[in-house]
């Protein structure tokens, strides 16, 4: 059986995960992996899947849009307000998947999915998504070049939290407890970062499509608020919405990465460790899958960025014996225990806030 742990890995250190298998020609040990995967179909595509969620999705918008016509001027409304909150966090499921290429053959079809679906429906721009993530899935928890693991409010690398001073170091210190709580702002800092990118200097792809798009949806958004409920009750209305949608955005991927390893800029990990190391999976059934978007199957995902969400739970089976026969560390946990891990690793990482740093040797791994 493969191992599996519900504690976090160390940072920058694999003196208890440090992997077997053919080191001497890890591409191959790869390579053998993605035929195996290819030769079982798993990376075929299933368009007909993804367009029966598109339509649950679009027709649970309809009927949120429904209700809100006939709940008229009611606090009711607020529960209105947090079914959009998880439905847009799904548009965005699908955002990201055809991101990956999942959904569609082509390329192109897949880009203006993703773009349509990040901008117009959800609200955010599709190029930094793109962009962001990118980075993030070639080397994650790689200091200095996943943007996942820069400082940010929340602190992941105890050199960032010794830099925090005054009450920002005291709120440091507690990351861990407030993490899930802050989260409810992170609605706004997903939006705030789309119009940022789209306004800013930086290439944008497509940028004026892009920019009608987010405006279109923006604009149309609050004029319906602020035309049917009244200035308080709209008010709550936008906030309870954005707070759910931040907070089941973080609380979903925040269980992947946060808490295993992280690896210094200059590591020499293969490609298969580099991905599975710095991973977890959430243990699965047919809710898990649903809730998470898939990204409960972090481990595959990573290693087969465009493989489509059904394909995955066969996937961990292939990919579990094969870390197994390599002896290479397969995490997998809980969701709540996850949650666990993330609260006690920031606590951890909080405590260099306002203390000096001594930084940690991060030459033990392939160097």
């Amino acid at each position: 059986m493969t191992d599996s742990v519900a504690t976090a890995a160390p940072v920058v250190t694999f003196t208890k995960t440090r992997p077997g298998g053919n080191r001497q020609n890890p591409t191959t040990e790869y390579s053998a992996l993605l035929r195996t995967v290819r030769e079982a179909g798993l990376l075929r595509r299933r368009t007909s899947y993804y367009a029966i969620i598109f339509g649950v999705l679009v027709t649970a918008l309809g009927g949120a849009a429904a209700g809100f016509i006939l709940l008229g001027d009611s606090w009711y409304q607020l529960l209105i307000a947090g079914a959009l909150g998880i439905i847009f966090t799904q548009l965005a499921f699908l955002t990201h998947e055809a991101s990956h290429r999942t959904v569609f053959t082509s390329g192109k079809a897949n880009d203006i999915a993703g773009r349509t679906l990040a901008n117009l429906f959800v609200g955010i721009s599709y190029s930094w998504w793109m962009t962001k993530h990118s980075r993030h899935h070639s080397n994650p928890n790689v200091i200095g070049k996943d943007t996942d693991i820069e400082r940010d409010f929340i602190s992941f690398q105890e050199v960032d939290a010794a830099k925090a001073t005054g009450v920002y170091a005291w709120l440091t210190r507690r990351q861990g407890y407030i993490f899930f709580p802050a989260l409810m702002l992170e609605g706004i800092n997903l939006h705030r970062h789309g119009f940022l990118t789209v306004f800013g200097r930086g290439k944008v792809d497509k940028r004026w499509l892009e920019i009608t798009m987010l405006m279109t949806r923006t604009i149309a958004y609050l004029a319906v608020i602020f035309a049917f409920l009244p200035l308080g009750m709209a008010f709550a209305f936008i906030g309870v919405q954005l707070a759910v949608f931040g907070v089941y955005m973080g609380a979903s991927f925040a269980p992947n990465h946060t808490g295993m390893p992280i690896l210094p800029n200059d590591s020499r990990v293969d490609f298969l460790r580099r991905q599975v190391l710095t991973s977890r999976n959430i243990k699965n059934n047919w809710a898990m899958n649903t809730y998470m978007g898939g990204l409960n199957y972090q481990i595959e995902h990573h290693l087969f960025p465009n493989m489509p969400r059904p394909h995955l739970a066969k996937a961990q089976e292939i990919v579990k014996e094969y870390c197994d026969t390599h002896h290479i560390l397969y995490t997998e946990t809980t969701l709540t225990e996850s949650y666990g891990i993330v609260v006690r690793y920031l606590n951890k990482v909080g405590l260099s806030a306002n203390k000096p740093f001594d930084c940690p040797a991060a030459a033990q791994f392939g160097r």
